[in-house]
């Protein structure tokens, strides 16, 4: 069978003791519920004869060809072989890696478990397939497992070049705490099999687990920046440093550096038309940011657009100005775009001067960005987000929702002249976030904790107000091959 990391995603691990009619019907409804991987653990339960050993793992092997999953033995390769598993899982203290290879061939599949970032290395130099790290939490079929922390977790994922899949009590309140840490899924025994209703269970992990460790598609519709510091450029390192993969459908291409724009040329409706259709019905995006769109038809294309595709966690940055001074959209352009467009969104991410334009009032202090943006919502039923960048103290945004609620967003107002695409930065970065599965808050909150960083990073590039270095931290180190 063809192994890849997206079969990791849910790693279902039968548990050690069992009523053998009951275990086959819950591995009938975790695999129907969508567990991709399957492990069967028999070596701790007292079986009457061999025979009977034997049946019990053919018939589930046959539920898991059935289902289209690969079908692993624990630490057993003798049964692994009579019955030709996919493959065997091998503990660190249970029969080495090689030797597993060695007996089960180059075809099969071989699972490590690892403690430590030297033992993972060892497990992948011996010829694993992938590694089980943990026990990430105390566990009730390991009661006395030294714990992993999430250090040595993040050690462990940057150090090899396998997959990994987190065990050891994790569960779905639990789950959302492992993302980010190069997981490629996790393992689990009590949150499946011991649930009271081991489908539905399943499906609710399949579904956090898609969120929090595959990696989801986003698309930026904007405009071209050809300095690389703003625009389509600057959206897709934002989406790559972000964990998500990034799209794009181009309104416009823009001549501009550090000093300002001097040339956008828009793209006919009929191409970014295509555009969209090309991306949308082939990899849906699970959020999409909305840029500088210039001119009413552009608009108007990228609103039926979004109703056709019925496209999710939309978030617009009325770009209307570039850092630079220079007027990006027509002013019929901005009316429409909030027409049309604002009702589709989830959230918009205006700044000082751009909600005084869609409030129509003037804003001088705190209290007055947030009167402007409960009537920005008030008006178009949506998400606003009045960033107070431009302000002189202080770096605070505030967040107010159609129902009403108010969010302040405390930020540092970072001693960097260099600020050109922070608009763009800071929207993508949330529609990343919310495509990861966020809550509004959440994303908000950690996209400005993304930005803040990216400003200390305090690139210094051009001769007017430069880039970030959205991919600050994100240097990869290739081996010599001497």
């Amino acid at each position: 069978m063809t192994f890849n990391k997206n079969d990791l995603l849910v790693y279902a691990i039968t548990p050690d003791r069992f009523d053998h009619d009951e275990l086959i019907q819950q591995v009938k409804e975790v695999l129907a519920g969508g567990a991709t991987i399957l492990q069967l653990r028999l070596k701790d339960h007292p079986f009457k004869a061999q025979e009977e050993k034997l049946d019990l793992t053919k018939k589930i092997k046959a539920l898991c060809q059935e289902a289209g999953v690969p079908f692993i033995i624990d630490d057993d390769y003798e049964l692994a072989l009579a019955v030709d598993a996919d493959g065997l899982h091998v503990g660190e203290d249970d029969l080495p890696v090689d030797q597993a290879r060695q007996l089960l061939g180059p075809e099969k599949i071989i699972g490590a478990s690892a403690k430590s970032l030297d033992a993972a290395l060892k497990a992948q130099a011996a010829g694993a397939d992938y590694l089980g790290v943990g026990a990430l939490y105390p566990t009730q079929s390991k009661a006395n497992a030294q714990g992993t922390s999430l250090t040595t977790l993040r050690a462990i994922a940057q150090g090899v070049n396998i997959p990994i899949v987190g065990i050891g009590g994790i569960n779905l309140y639990n789950m959302a705490n492992l993302r980010d840490q190069g997981l490629a899924g996790v393992a689990l025994i009590s949150a499946l099999f011991k649930a009271e209703d081991p489908y539905q269970a399943t499906q609710e992990i399949r579904k956090a687990a898609e969120k929090l460790f595959k990696l989801q598609a986003v698309l930026t519709i904007a405009g071209s920046d050809s300095s690389g510091g703003a625009g389509i450029q600057a959206d897709l390192k934002t989406m790559q440093a972000n964990g998500v993969f990034g799209m794009s459908a181009i309104t416009s291409v823009t001549a501009q550096n550090t000093r300002g724009v001097t040339g956008v040329y828009d793209l006919s409706p009929e191409a970014l038309a295509s555009q969209l259709q090309a991306v949308f019905e082939d990899i849906p995006p699970a959020s999409v940011k909305i840029g500088m769109v210039s001119q009413v038809e552009l608009v108007e294309e990228i609103a039926e657009a979004l109703k056709t595709y019925q496209a999710k966690n939309v978030v617009v940055d009325p770009v209307m100005v570039a850092t630079s001074g220079s007027n990006l959209i027509q002013d019929q352009a901005v009316q429409v775009l909030a027409d049309q467009v604002f009702p589709l969104a989830c959230l918009i991410t205006p700044n000082i001067p751009e909600s005084q334009v869609l409030a129509g009032q003037d804003i001088h202090s705190a209290a007055d960005m947030e009167a402007a943006a409960k009537k920005i919502s008030q008006t178009y039923q949506v998400a606003v987000l009045c960033k107070g960048g431009h302000r002189v103290n202080d770096a605070n945004d505030v967040l107010v929702t159609p129902e009403g609620e108010v969010h302040w967003f405390k930020g540092e107002r970072v001693d960097n002249p260099n600020t050109h695409g922070t608009g763009c930065t800071l929207s993508s970065a949330i529609a990343s976030n919310l495509a990861k599965g966020d809550d509004l808050v959440t994303a908000i909150a950690r996209a400005k904790t993304y930005l803040s960083l990216a400003l200390k990073d305090q690139l210094n590039l051009g001769q007017g107000s430069g880039p970030l270095n959205h991919g600050f931290g994100l240097l990869t180190y290739y081996p010599s091959d001497d």
